[in-house]
């Protein structure tokens, strides 16, 4: 018989089937010209362009977290396998899943999509011995896994029948943000992430997530809690919530439900692209662009070890790769080894001060043959990443902002004597750095370029029409303005585009009002 596939966002694939259920002749990129009606939801999951040496049980392992796994066909020389779930619940949550995040095996993707077929019966099959072998190994040390953990004693256990997979998080000592998606990273290596809602409490930033799984709940908690995702900061505290399930209203950089694509954004924000959203990235942080940059993994990985150890199961946790737009570089959560960042930018028609938007600016380079480029070393590398992650690709006097790591770990001072031109300025006692404090509230206001600009540390004196006036004498349309309305001393201000307001920070920030204050301008969240 002949079979097609529908991938959701790709060409059709032939599989050609014959008798005994063999594929007789295939080809990926051949696009089907009939009629049919896309694929159902299926027990049995599809899935391509797997790597010829993956091992029979890294395809299985895909599966795991979601459920059992009944059955499993490898198609090595069309790199193609079929798992069949042991209920189509679980086969939906995978499919839901890895819809909105690509899995790796062997560093390579693979695609994963709902199979014609209801079931797989591959008894008569040649060749079965392998799989077979890999089924039973994975579900036994899957089984292992919970029997060992329903036996860990009463202060830890919490795995008892109906146990709650929601779990709450308090992050203590925060120096540096902590976004959704870095918690996402951080949880998902204990099991499939459904849903994570972001708020503060008491002064306090909080999350709730919900697995798919109590066990891997379980797992999270007793792995994580007291553990700082930054060296000494940003300490984890993790225990169990009351809630059974989470209801999440919208997908954006405050709660997100990986299962629903659907799902608005919320505050005027637009809803997300499915290419970020398969990057965990949230509406304005730029994510996608940049995960191939030197020394950035991909945002997602599964377990991807040849061998059947501790670490390739689903739970055990494996080296952290930070994803673009995440806070990066100071990882301090064991077994979780950071990449090697570097704290210098280089950076392409950009003017430096806009950097200081999103760190301190110790020290610049102009490039002498290029002095449109310069070399810019923030003070660590995660500030680094954040200017990069918020500016690259921005525009500025009509050119695009490029901005990128560098290759040098700093920024070198000219030797006594030597010619420099000028060229090299180091800031690393400026008075203006915004974030030398630690725990400042200038890390928990920090966002990408927008036309709305945040104006701070205005005098009473100032009126509305005096700063109107200062940004239009200064050649920006001021299409609104408002002062807060519990405090005079901030305002916003909105300009005619994202670039105007990035050259009206570097012209205007730190701009002498009088009576001993300077004009503070960051980039705002708010539209007015």
């Amino acid at each position: 018989m002949r079979c097609e596939y529908q991938c959701r966002s790709g060409p059709f694939i032939w599989i050609h089937l014959n008798k005994m259920g063999m594929v007789a002749n295939g080809n990926e990129s051949k696009a089907f010209k009939g009629d049919r009606s896309p694929c159902v939801p299926s027990r049995v999951i599809h899935i391509r362009k797997v790597p010829i040496e993956v091992s029979e049980a890294e395809v299985v392992l895909l599966g795991v977290p979601f459920g059992k796994v009944t059955n499993l066909l490898m198609l090595k020389g069309k790199n193609q396998a079929f798992i069949e779930m042991a209920s189509e619940e679980a086969a939906m949550t995978m499919v839901n899943y890895y819809t909105t995040a690509t899995p790796h095996v062997r560093n390579q993707p693979v695609y994963i999509q709902y199979s014609n077929h209801r079931e797989l019966k591959t008894d008569n099959l040649p060749n079965q011995g392998r799989a077979q072998a890999a089924l039973q190994a994975v579900n036994a040390m899957h089984a292992g896994n919970m029997s060992l953990s329903g036996s860990a004693s009463a202060p830890d256990s919490a795995l008892l029948p109906g146990h709650s997979p929601v779990l709450r998080i308090i992050i203590e000592n925060l120096f540096y943000p902590v976004s959704l998606e870095v918690l996402h990273q951080i949880f998902s290596k204990f099991g499939t992430v459904l849903k994570i809602i972001t708020f503060t409490k008491n002064n306090q930033f909080q999350a709730l997530l919900q697995y798919a799984d109590p066990m891997n709940a379980h797992h999270a908690k007793v792995t994580l809690d007291g553990q700082n995702i930054y060296n000494a900061c940003c300490t984890l505290r993790v225990e169990f919530s009351k809630l059974t399930s989470l209801n999440v209203k919208y997908n954006n950089d405050k709660s997100r439900d990986f299962t629903r694509l659907d799902l608005p954004s919320g505050d005027g924000q637009p809803t997300l692209e499915p290419t970020m959203t398969a990057a965990f990235g949230a509406p304005g942080i730029i994510s996608s662009p940049y995960a191939g940059v030197a020394g950035f993994a991909p945002a997602i990985g599964l377990p991807q070890a040849a061998g059947l150890s501790m670490q390739t199961m689903p739970g055990a946790l494996g080296p952290l790769t930070i994803p673009s737009s995440a806070v990066a570089g100071r990882m301090a959560i064991h077994g979780m080894a950071p990449t090697t960042l570097h704290s210098v930018l280089l950076v392409s028609n950009l003017n430096p001060d806009v950097s200081g938007v999103y760190g301190d600016v110790h020290r610049v380079k102009i490039l002498f043959n290029k002095k449109e480029n310069a070399l810019v070393q923030m003070a660590d590398a995660t500030q680094a990443q954040l200017a990069m992650s918020h500016l690259n690709g921005q525009r500025l006097h009509g050119k695009v902002i490029r901005v990128t790591i560098s290759k040098h770990h700093t920024v070198q001072l000219p030797r006594e004597g030597q010619e420099d031109q000028g060229l090299t300025k180091d800031y690393s006692g400026s008075p203006l750095h915004r974030f030398k404090k630690p725990g400042s509230k200038n890390f928990q206001n920090i966002f990408p370029p927008s036309a709305t600009l945040h104006l701070s540390n205005i005098p009473p004196s100032i009126t509305d029409d005096i700063l109107k006036d200062l940004f239009a004498t200064s050649g920006y349309t001021v299409k609104a303005f408002k002062f807060f309305q519990k405090d005079r001393k901030m305002a916003l201000i909105q300009l005619g585009s994202v670039e105007e307001a990035i050259q009206a920070l570097i012209d205007l920030h730190n701009h002498d009002l009088g009576e001993n204050h300077h004009l503070r301008v960051s980039f705002s969240k708010s539209t007015i």
